[in-house]
């Protein structure tokens, strides 16, 4: 990521300097920052850079994907100019806005730009087999994974729990594990669950209900039905009986969509062949991942949006007629 910065800054600057030199020299480069390599993120991230880098003969840009630490990590990171565009769950893009939840020392950031939405995510909690768990509330006092701090998960759950009259103290461990590492811990017997707000279908949930048959955990309740009527970027889902092995009962839950954000300060110029590549290959784009299969445009680019769009991504959806 910084060596890709950093390639951009001395691009720029000897463009500038060298004005002779042909177009190829001028490369542009774009990095997306994602989330863990098992999740969506990392597979939509790769699937948008695959689009943009097709045509990168024409427009000069270079997109690569980066794994990170997820939802507010990404934003903090564009906030930071070292991180061109990230994922980051609807809530956190709204809490970044207005300066609210885990943003409200740093303060609203004016400068954050939405580009458009993905995929839902519902909250997905998974208990191991035989642990009896039935509803949330049976973890008191178990062993249960709580999400890395810098994830968008982690602030979803710290939310849930207070609705709920719960803290993290009344987990008898409230361990920190990445994404990529919680399915193998429960199957290994080291947690008795986590919580995961993910794309359905998700190697990450489909892991351990093979390997070890766990059972994902409604979320329902009075707690749940106050945030989805008081949170904007909230709604109810369900995840379908079957889809995941040893699960063939539905799960109701709640939860977010994905979103796909930038700063103010990136180029409308990148910002449009970044927006143009996915729209363009659109049918091309949703068959990357199951989990952008039901994908329509004309939700992506006003759905779970709190940000204002990009001017770049204005550009294209005005060329479209998608806006006026």
């Amino acid at each position: 990521m910084i060596k890709a910065r950093l390639a951009l800054v001395f691009a720029a600057g000897l463009a500038a300097t060298l004005g002779s030199l042909p177009a190829a020299a001028q490369q542009k480069f774009v990095t997306v920052g994602t989330g863990g390599v098992t999740g969506v993120y990392y597979a939509a991230g790769g699937a948008i850079c695959r689009l943009v880098n097709k045509d990168r003969a024409k427009h000069n840009i270079r997109c690569s994907v980066e794994s990170t630490g997820g939802s507010v990590f990404n934003i903090n990171t564009i906030k930071g100019g070292e991180l061109d565009i990230g994922f980051a769950q609807s809530d956190v893009q709204y809490n970044a806005t207005k300066g609210e939840g885990q943003f409200k020392d740093a303060g609203a950031w004016a400068g954050q730009r939405a580009l458009f939405s993905v995929h839902p995510e519902p909250f997905t909690v998974v208990a191991g087999k035989g642990s009896g768990i039935k509803n949330f509330a049976d973890f008191k006092g178990k062993r249960f994974n709580v999400g890395n701090p810098g994830s968008g998960t982690r602030a979803s759950l710290e939310e849930m729990i207070a609705a709920m009259g719960m803290k993290l103290d009344d987990f008898s461990l409230a361990s920190e594990l990445k994404a990529d590492e919680h399915g193998p811990a429960l199957c290994d017997g080291k947690i008795d669950g986590f919580f995961y707000a993910v794309g359905h279908p998700s190697a990450n949930i489909q892991d351990p209900t093979t390997t070890c048959g766990a059972q994902l955990v409604s979320l329902t309740g009075p707690a749940v039905d106050k945030l989805v009527e008081s949170k904007p970027f909230y709604a109810k889902a369900t995840v379908p009986g079957g889809l995941y092995p040893n699960n063939p009962q539905p799960t109701d839950t709640y939860g977010v969509l994905a979103t796909v954000v930038t700063s103010d300060k990136a180029p409308a110029e990148t910002v449009y062949q970044v927006v143009r590549a996915v729209f363009e290959n659109f049918d091309e784009f949703k068959k990357l991942h199951p989990a952008l299969a039901n994908l329509k445009p004309e939700n992506m680019i006003k759905d779970g949006l709190s940000a204002p769009l990009h001017e770049g991504a204005v550009k294209y959806y005005k060329e479209k007629g998608w806006m006026k």
